[in-house]
C-alpha cells in the first residue's frame, strides 16, 4: 500500500525566527492517529532565520539525523562535538544517556532550510556519540546513494543505531529507479524538490511524502526531474 500526505496536511507554524513543518506529532502538535512510521518518529522541515536558532537542550534515547537543503547550521554539543552543517553533508547524533547540543543558523544573511529526522535506537542507554559526513551527490544522479546506514558501510554513509537506511537520489527527468524490498519492511519517500510518480500511479509533488507497506517492488520515476530522500525501514 501507499499512502500520499501532501505537504499541505503537515502541520504548519511562524514562530517569526522559526517557520516550521511537522510530518508527525511533535511539539504543540500532537495527533494519536500520526505518531510515527516504524522506528521514524520526527520529521521537521524547518527554515531558520539568519543568527536564530535552537539554544542548548537536551535529548535522550533517540537517533537524530540532520540534513540542510539550504544555507548552514552550526552544531554544538557537550560530547564535544561542533561542526558547521551544509549542502552535500549529513550528521547523526546519538542521544542515548543523554545529550545536550545546539543548533544556530550561523549566516548572517541566509535563512537555513533544515530536514531533522528523529529515529528510535534499536536499544536504549547507548553511549551518545556524534559523526558528521559529507557525500559525492554526482553519485547520486539516477541512482539511490546510501548516507544513513547501519546496514551499508561506506566512507560517506554514517552509521544509524537502528536497522534502516537513509538513502538520497537526484532523478533526471524521464527517469525511473526501482527498489527491490524484503518481507515485513517499510518504505518512505519525501520529495525535496520536483516531482516522483510511485509504481506508475501515486503522484508526488515538492515536499510531499509517501508511506509505503507491504510492497515487494517500487518504482520511482519522475517527469520533470527530482531531488528526494528515500528509506528502507523495519516494520
Amino acid at each position: 500500500m501507499i499512502k500520499i500526505y501532501p505537504a499541505a496536511s503537515r502541520y504548519s507554524a511562524d514562530h517569526g525566527w522559526l517557520q516550521c513543518n511537522f510530518s508527525f506529532s511533535f511539539a504543540d502538535y500532537y495527533d494519536p492517529e500520526n505518531v510515527q512510521f516504524g522506528p521514524l518518529r520526527v520529521f521537521n522541515d524547518d527554515y531558520i532565520q539568519p543568527m536564530e536558532g535552537f539554544g542548548t537542550h537536551p535529548h535522550r534515547d533517540m537517533e537524530i539525523v540532520t540534513f540542510v537543503v539550504k544555507g548552514q547550521l552550526q552544531h554544538e554539543d557537550n560530547t564535544g562535538g561542533k561542526e558547521v552543517l551544509r549542502p552535500g553533508e549529513v550528521q547523526r547524533m546519538t542521544a542515548g544517556t543523554g545529550i545536550l547540543h545546539s543548533e544556530i543558523n550561523s549566516s548572517p544573511d541566509e535563512v537555513a532550510n533544515t530536514l531533522q529526522l528523529w529515529f528510535l535506537p534499536s536499544e536504549r542507554g547507548l553511549t551518545p556519540s556524534y559523526e558528521q559526513k559529507a557525500y559525492d551527490a554526482r553519485s547520486a544522479l539516477n541512482a539511490l546513494l546510501p548516507v544513513v546506514s547501519n546496514r551499508i558501510r561506506t566512507e560517506s554513509t554514517v552509521h544509524i543505531h537502528q536497522d534502516m537506511t537513509i538513502y538520497m537520489s537526484q532523478l533526471e527527468a524521464g527517469r525511473e529507479l526501482s527498489f527491490t524490498q524484503q518481507p515485513d519492511r517499510k518504505m518512505y519517500l519525501f520529495v525535496i524538490e520536483g516531482d516522483v510518480t510511485l509504481n506508475g500511479e501515486a503522484k508526488l509533488s515538492r515536499r510531499d511524502a509517501a508511506r509505503m507497506t507491504g510492497l515487494s517492488e517500487l518504482s520511482i520515476a519522475s517527469e520533470s526531474g527530482a531531488h528526494f530522500m528515500f528509506m528502507d525501514l523495519p516494520a
